[in-house]
Order: C-alpha cells, then structure tokens, then sequence
C-alpha cells in the first residue's frame, strides 16, 4: 500500500572512527552542505545538521521508501568519499562502522533543532563521551522490556 502522509523524524548521529577529531572547523559547513545534499537527494528533508570535529548530528524527516539503515549507509558511504577525494581532513577520513538513529516525534522536532544547532555551546558544557552515555541512558529508559 503506497503511504501518503507520513511523520517519520530521525536524528542521526555519525562518529569519526575511533572518535578521533577529524572534521576541521574549516570544512565543517561544506560537509555540512553535503550531507543535506544526499539527504535531499534521497526524497527527505533535512532539517538541521552539525559538524562536530568527532561526530555530526543531524535530524531528517525520511521518506517511507527508505529505512534508517539504508539511509545510513548511503550518507556515510558517500559523505567518506567526499572527505577523502576533496582532501578535507588530514589523512584518510572514516565514520565508524554504526552509527545513532533516535527517532523524534513532531512536537520535539523544533527542540531537537536547537539542540543540535546549538552544538558548538553544548560541547563547551558537556563532552561527546558524555553526551552519548545521556543518550543511551535516556533511550534505554524507554524501551519495553520483553
């Protein structure tokens, strides 16, 4: 049955391997502009983004013909690439072999975005090892046991 209407929110976050801080202050919003690029390009809607040097959150709405996993895989496969063959990072570029994907409902979506574009003030407050273990601590909560 083809899906008319859909809500379908995701925010991803991406790590560099070995969370080393590969992303330089300079090339941040092209990889930026290019990752909303694959995201448009795919039939969904990326609705804020932000390059950190060790990771990038950003938060889409996809379209239902395509899963997270896919999605993914696609960005970082293609993003890699982009680093790599422009030369925008010292070395060779990597994201590590998984990534994050929470979904968001609608009401959140509008927090979700200051959040992850107010990522340079957070990260003075808060370390990324720091911020992924209030993540899954926060998700894990609210999982139903089996």
């Amino acid at each position: 049955m083809k899906i008319e209407y859909n809500n379908l929110y995701t925010h991803f976050i991406f790590t560099t391997l070995h969370r080393l801080p590969l992303i330089p202050e300079k090339h941040r919003q092209r990889i930026e502009k290019y990752i909303t690029g694959i995201v448009n390009n795919n039939k969904c809607r990326l609705y804020a983004i932000y390059a950190n040097p060790e990771h990038v959150h950003f938060l889409v709405s996809r379209s239902p013909d395509i899963d997270e996993e896919r999605l993914a895989n696609i960005i970082a496969n293609s993003s890699t690439k982009f680093v790599n063959e422009n030369k925008l990072t010292i070395g060779n570029f990597e994201w590590q072999e998984s990534c994050s994907a929470f979904s968001v409902s609608k009401k959140d979506v509008d927090n979700v975005c200051k959040y992850i574009l107010n990522q340079k003030a957070h990260h003075h407050k808060q370390t990324f090892a720091e911020e992924s273990e209030e993540f899954i601590k926060f998700y894990q909560k609210t999982i139903i046991p089996d």
